[in-house]
């Protein structure tokens, strides 16, 4: 899986679009990234929303994203960005390295995974494997996450998560961070009985009836941060 020698070279420009809600780690990952020969960094976000915004805009050739971002996160955004823009390829940057959150990622349509802390020596070979049509594993949960999932199996599977929809994931994470019905409905642009009406469904469907449910859920499968 992670086959490319570091010193391939990456095509030249190779666009890159950033996205973390954390001002110095966005800072950090590009100081690493403009030290790379033939790296062009298009633009940064901090949240799902404006990843996709900027996407349409720039058209990066790849996205470094955090799967942990408010308002719509960075598994959403995957989704839609596996969607609509099946020739961007994403490389996740999260803290998390257990296998539960690279599974997610992989299934959304990720490329790539990639510890935080792994990113300084890891970065510049998950470029070149993903640019190249591969999938980067860290070397860090690469033989660990194998041994549990092989790649080839990961499709067949069907997490509770998966089974919302992607409006349903939308109001799973608002109401995590703590949003209200009438907030959620403006965020969205719903009415407030809609919002009502996914949130029964999302219960129904995770057979979760509380909000403190709700958010311990979201918080295993990496729609919040555990810092949130």
């Amino acid at each position: 899986m992670n086959t490319p020698n570091k010193k391939d070279r990456l095509p030249s420009p190779t666009r890159v679009l950033l996205a973390d809600d954390h001002t110095l780690v966005r800072a950090g990952i590009r100081a690493l990234l403009e030290k790379l020969p033939g790296v062009e960094v298009t633009g940064e976000a901090s949240d799902g929303r404006e990843v996709l915004k900027l996407i349409k805009a720039q058209q990066p050739d790849v996205v470094l994203m955090d799967i942990s971002m408010p308002g719509l996160s960075g598994l959403q955004a995957l989704a839609r960005i596996s969607k609509d823009y099946p020739e961007v390829r994403v490389i996740i940057l999260s803290m998390h390295n257990n296998d539960e959150y690279v599974l997610q990622a992989l299934k959304s349509g990720a490329s790539g995974y990639l510890p935080k802390r792994a990113a300084t020596a890891e970065l510049p070979a998950a470029l070149a494997t993903v640019l190249g049509g591969g999938i980067y594993l860290s070397q860090e949960i690469s033989s660990r996450f194998l041994k549990k999932f092989p790649l080839q199996q990961i499709g067949r599977s069907v997490s509770p998560l998966e089974r919302l929809t992607s409006r349903q994931r939308e109001i799973l994470q608002l109401l995590a961070e703590g949003q209200t019905t009438k907030t959620i409905a403006v965020v969205l642009k719903l009415s407030d009985k809609t919002v009502e009406y996914h949130r029964s469904k999302l219960m129904a469907s995770l057979d979760i009836f509380d909000l403190a449910g709700l958010v311990r859920f979201a918080l295993r499968n990496g729609v919040i941060a555990q810092e949130s």
